[in-house]
């Protein structure tokens, strides 16, 4: 982790609102030290993520950003829930689950640990050029 920028963390409401406010204070993160800021794709990731906790998860839902130093910048998305998210083959016609798929996708890396209340997703994604 990066030793110039400490890491943030905002405590999330379990409704819809949740992925909105996620959105916004990803944007603030950022680590002069490295250069990182966020861009779409981190975005729109991070909006998957929460809306999952909000939908399949269970409170407390936590927001977690911190620079991985020139490796790009990490986002946790932690929950009470313990069941990690599965990956699901969603139809031209549905309306969601292509979340799991579009973090695998996109992301430099992402995973699921256990915490302590539940379990924690996370994604890297590296610096914007």
């Amino acid at each position: 982790m990066c030793s110039f920028t400490p890491a943030a963390e905002l405590t999330l409401p379990m409704d819809m609102r949740a992925a909105a406010q996620a959105r916004s204070f990803v944007t603030e993160a950022s680590c002069p030290a490295h250069g990182s800021h966020v861009y779409d794709e981190a975005l729109l990731l991070v909006s998957e993520l929460v809306a999952n906790a909000v939908r399949h998860g269970a409170p407390p839902i936590t927001l977690e950003v911190s620079c991985d130093g020139s490796m790009g910048m990490l986002v946790r998305v932690s929950d009470g829930s313990p069941a990690a998210p599965v990956a699901k083959q969603a139809s031209l016609e549905d309306e969601s689950g292509r979340g799991v798929a579009l973090v695998d996708l996109i992301s430099d890396a992402w995973g699921v640990e256990p915490t302590s209340e539940g379990k924690g997703v996370w994604f890297r994604i590296g610096l914007a050029a």
